[in-house]
């Protein structure tokens, strides 16, 4: 038994180690296939980095939303990597059946940790074998998160970690067998009863166990290593290894995820410049090579988990978008692609072959017929990616949120849509008229620009407009930008009135750009369209600038007199969509403001006490978070504590709300596009929302008003929802509780109410 146990792990181990390095050679030669990105965005701070991967992996910051998934998760993980050692000894026992580790072999706390990690690991998988069991597709279909997930090699892995476990706490148990435990000692406090078990046998037979059973061990690690070291596009495996690297090169060093704004468009680590483009500029992504290397490392590392899937809302409403299956179909064409692009093999953009025939002479055929594949293409095609499933993105960012290991799903999906509108013009006609009158108007309705002032004349007071009333905003505190719903779409307009009217009534002062007012370009962006979301914020930002007192040369350049701006640049919007882009994009082409949501500002000044709420307002709300308030810009509390200090109002959660909160459909452009697949996101969310019998369903964003007051008047009309439920904003709530405050004699102001947070 001895000699067979020997040669088998010996022979498995040698094997295993030499194709385990091959394979991360082969990984890390696969990664750098990816474009470059710009210098310095993904090394910065590397102490904060650093800081940043051990948060995340020791405090399971992602896992640990999920309640015990998260906690057995843990013990799994921290098993296979901090009992290491517990192979070297299973090697020595090999030798020596009594064999223990120089040092600490004999030493208590370490074989606590070892009986405390071992048994905890152990407990672990099979909690998580539990859970896969009872979450398996055939009996929740589509709402499994494991729906489309790689279920056999989930088993293996699953399987090699109970039984490496299980060797563990026998080992452990010989170990004190044959060292003469007498009596319970702490050294030994899980495995005490299998000592009494094994004190009858010989040492002969003992012996022989100890062999077999540390083979046995050696033999799954290694056949472990040997199959994920043959098969590289193993997530479910090789995400233990890459999920380290992908943290560590986020896009955020401080451990923010990849929400916010979207990354400029770069060609092999240069920025575009699409005034002067280069010859070579590569327009988004086309082809599975134009992906940054972190993008092939974010394929690799997906593990297959589908938190990202439970949390999509075009899954969960029958589309064929999930993030999960998307990262996944990337991945597997990658790596099948991989031998062709190892050889040179490549096309240029004229869709001309690179190598030579001798290059490619060696290249399987199976990777030469998968870089014949379209990466954007309908089945009938052979396309990697249905163009159904890259125009289904809400771009919600709740893929992005729930990511254990920090895949930037988003950012991938823009990429693909930027080659497809700008090079293809292939994209839903519909969206076509919003680019159109984008172009035209400077906003997707297509009105004239004074049409933004007419919203104006339904107010009894007087609201300054830059460059008409006063010449910049050195007289007014804040900047209102009131956004193209909010200054031309009917619901959003009563959104718009009741802040102007807080804040006059709040003694604040503000002004409004009123015609120079163009769209900030969300839309264009996410749909695809860069150059058009450059030129608007260009333009918006001159204009912006100019309001807050630069000044411009002909060259279109600030002036040096003018370079520090007369005023501070706090701009405030009712719009989550223009508060992301002005506060986390426009940096990114000169504009450089602190920005604020509307709601932050009025829960500032009701904390002052400015404003006073003391109308009851009667009945069951509940709140609908925006994505580009909540999850894109960590935006939770203002809104519920203006709801909190409301009289009357009886606030009550749905189920899907904060980091988990569901997507209205808007978002990503798909404001401007048609939902012909599956269930309409509004109806779904709104569905969540009527489930409560609410009176009021409150948001804080233009769009989600919009979505969500088509769906509940649709309701009504078909009897499905109360006559008398309605869709507003906080502010509207807020304005319809406010009285004018009369200053009681003595009473003072409150001045500790904290100053609200600018976006970053």
């Amino acid at each position: 038994m001895q000699l067979a146990a020997i040669i088998v792990s010996l022979a498995l181990i040698v094997v295993g180690a030499a194709l385990f390095v091959r394979a991360i050679a082969q990984i890390y030669r696969f990664v750098r296939l990816g474009q470059n990105v710009p210098a310095g965005t993904r090394t910065d701070e590397p102490v904060q980095r650093t800081v940043t991967l051990a948060k995340e992996f020791l405090g399971h910051t992602r896992m640990n939303r999920w309640g015990i998934v998260g906690f057995a998760h843990w013990f799994v993980a921290v098993g296979f990597f901090s009992l290491i050692l517990t192979i070297v000894n299973a090697i020595g026992q090999l030798f020596q059946a009594d064999w223990l580790l120089p040092l600490i072999g004999e030493w208590a706390p370490y074989n606590v940790f070892v009986e405390f990690i071992g048994l905890m690991t152990t407990l672990g998988i099979l909690t998580l074998i539990v859970i896969r069991q009872l979450s398996k597709p055939n009996k929740a279909g589509r709402k499994s998160r494991f729906a489309g997930s790689n279920f056999g090699q989930a088993y293996f892995v699953e399987a090699v970690i109970l039984i490496i476990g299980v060797c563990i706490m026998l080992l452990h148990a010989f170990e004190g067998t044959m060292h003469h435990v007498d009596g319970y000692e702490a050294s030994f406090f899980v495995t005490y009863p299998l000592i009494l078990a094994f004190k009858g046998l010989s040492l002969t037979a003992l012996q022989n166990l100890v062999y077999f059973v540390a083979m046995v061990k050696i033999a799954t690690s290694f056949i472990w290593m040997i199959t994920v070291a043959l098969k590289t596009d193993m997530g479910v495996a090789w995400h233990r290894f890459l999920g380290f690297p992908n943290i560590w090169f986020k896009r955020e060093a401080d451990g923010d995820v990849a929400l916010g704004a979207l990354q400029p468009m770069t060609s092999n680590g240069a920025p575009i410049d699409f005034e002067d483009p280069g010859e070579d500029d590569v327009y988004g992504v086309s082809q599975i090579e134009h992906f940054s290397w972190k993008g092939l490392l974010d394929f690799s590392t997906c593990t297959e988990c589908g938190r990202c899937q439970s949390q999509c809302p075009a899954w969960n409403t029958g589309k064929p978008l999930s993030p999960k299956l998307l990262i996944m179909s990337l991945r597997d064409h990658a790596h099948a692609k991989a031998p062709y692009l190892l050889a040179g093999g490549g096309k240029d953009m004229e869709g001309n072959e690179k190598a030579t025939e001798e290059q490619l002479k060696d290249v399987p055929a199976a990777a030469l017929a998968e870089a014949e594949r379209p990466l954007i293409g309908t089945l009938e095609e052979n396309g990697v990616i249905d163009p159904d499933v890259l125009w289904s993105c809400t771009t919600c960012g709740a893929c992005v949120e729930q990511c254990p290991v920090d895949i930037e799903h988003i950012d991938h999906i823009v990429d693909m849509r930027r080659y497809q509108v700008m090079i293809e013009s292939a994209f839903p006609s519909e969206a076509g008229t919003m680019l159109k009158n984008l172009e035209k108007k400077g906003n997707p309705w297509g009105l004239a620009k004074k049409q933004r002032l007419e919203w104006l004349k339904e107010l009894d007071f007087e609201v300054p407009v830059v460059g008409q009333d006063i010449e910049d905003l050195t007289e007014v505190e804040y900047l209102y930008w009131v956004g193209c719903a909010g200054a031309l779409e009917d619901r959003a307009k009563k959104t718009t009135k009741a802040f102007a009217e807080l804040l006059h009534i709040a003694g604040v002062k503000f002004a409004i750009m009123g015609g120079d007012e163009k769209c900030t370009g969300d839309s264009a962006r996410r749909l695809g369209n860069e150059p058009l979301f450059q030129q608007l914020g260009q333009e918006n930002v001159m204009a912006l600038n100019m309001a807050f007192g630069e000044e411009y040369d002909d060259d279109g350049k600030v002036t040096d007199e003018s370079r520090k701006p007369k005023t501070a640049k706090k701009i405030v919007a009712t719009c989550p969509h223009c508060l992301n882009t002005i506060g986390n994009e426009y940096p990114q082409i000169g504009g450089d403001y602190e920005v604020i949501h509307h709601t932050q500002l009025l829960q500032h000044l009701v904390d002052e006490g400015k404003l006073v709420p003391v109308t009851p307002v009667e009945g069951l709300i509940t709140y609908h978070d925006p994505c580009y308030l909540g999850r894109h810009n960590k935006i939770y509390s203002p809104p519920r504590e203006i709801i909190g200090k409301v009289p009357g109002l009886r606030n009550e959660e749905m189920h899907r709300h904060k980091e988990r909160g569901f997507c209205c459909g808007a978002g990503g452009a798909r404001m401007w596009m048609e939902e012909r697949i599956g269930k309409r996101i509004n109806n779904e969310r709104v569905d969540e929302a009527l489930s409560l019998n609410p009176d009021i369903v409150s948001t804080a964003c233009p769009f989600c008003l919009v979505m969500l007051t088509d769906s509940v008047n649709g309701k009504k009309n078909d009897g499905k929802a109360k006559e008398s439920v309605q869709v507003v904003d906080v502010a509207q709530l807020l304005l319809d509780s406010v009285r004018t405050p009369v200053d009681p004699a003595g009473e003072e102001e409150s001045a500790d109410a904290p100053e609200p947070e600018p976006v970053k």
